[in-house]
């Protein structure tokens, strides 16, 4: 029987696995999406939308549909689906690789600010500056909605979901962005301060840049700790050594 790797995905490491995996000889793969953006982007080999129900719901899945490995490639805030991840592949014995792209972290220049939570990062805002350039995503953004002094453009894939903060401006964009282009969108709406969730990854790491040559602050929501006994590896390379694909 052919190997069945579930990819819980949404992310551009999640996309380059599939792609990796699917040119395997007798490997399937599924990708499985929370359907929280409305066009994903396209994936190879097999794809659901939707949750699973939870820990044992995910489990039952990896049973019913015989998988044999499971990855989480999930957004390094998803801190609930990889906790589900890891009691599922524990209850079902089913071996699990979870990939972490490398955090951000500061170099010269940088004035950054760091926070536990979107909350700690509201609470930083008002002696940083009033005019705030927010890229945390479209959800949460009710951490903000009390700072009825500030003016947000806040920026994500799809609309975000109320409550927002009453001055705000929302830009609808996907990365990859530019150096360039981050510059422009800071000076052209007068940002005194971002905040950004420590993603990590190239994609939108632009933005760091230019408020660093600008000289603007910037508050970085520091991502959620791993469950206990989970070790992350960086990079696509490392799940395919994991799993026993290393090499063409």
């Amino acid at each position: 029987m052919s190997p069945h790797v579930l990819i819980l995905g949404g992310t551009t490491e999640a996309r380059r696995l599939a792609a990796e995996l699917v040119i395997r000889p007798g490997v399937r793969v599924t990708t499985s999406l929370a359907g929280r953006v409305s066009r994903p982007v396209a994936l190879a080999g097999e794809v659901r939308i939707g949750g699973f129900g939870g820990a044992a719901g995910l489990a039952e899945w990896l049973r019913a549909h015989h998988v044999d490995a499971l990855v989480d490639a999930t957004h390094p805030f998803a801190g609930s689906i990889t906790a589900n991840a890891a009691r599922a592949a524990s209850v079902t014995g089913v071996p699990a690789v979870f990939l972490r792209r490398p955090g951000w972290r500061p170099g010269p220049g940088d004035r950054w600010h760091d926070a536990d939570s979107l909350a700690g990062a509201a609470e930083a805002l008002p002696r940083l500056g009033r005019r705030v350039f927010l890229t945390t995503g479209r959800l949460g953004l009710a951490a903000f909605a009390h700072l009825t002094d500030l003016h947000f453009v806040t920026r994500s894939v799809e609309p975000p979901e109320p409550p927002l903060p009453p001055h705000t401006e929302v830009v609808l964009a996907r990365g990859p962005f530019t150096v360039a282009g981050e510059t422009e969108l800071l000076l052209a709406h007068r940002i005194e301060v971002l905040v950004t969730k420590d993603s990590g990854g190239e994609a939108t790491a632009a933005k760091l840049t230019a408020a660093r040559e600008l000289g603007r602050p910037v508050v970085v929501v520091r991502r959620p700790e791993l469950p206990d006994g989970v070790t992350a590896v960086p990079d696509v390379a490392a799940v395919l050594d994991r799993l026993g694909f290393a090499g063409p």
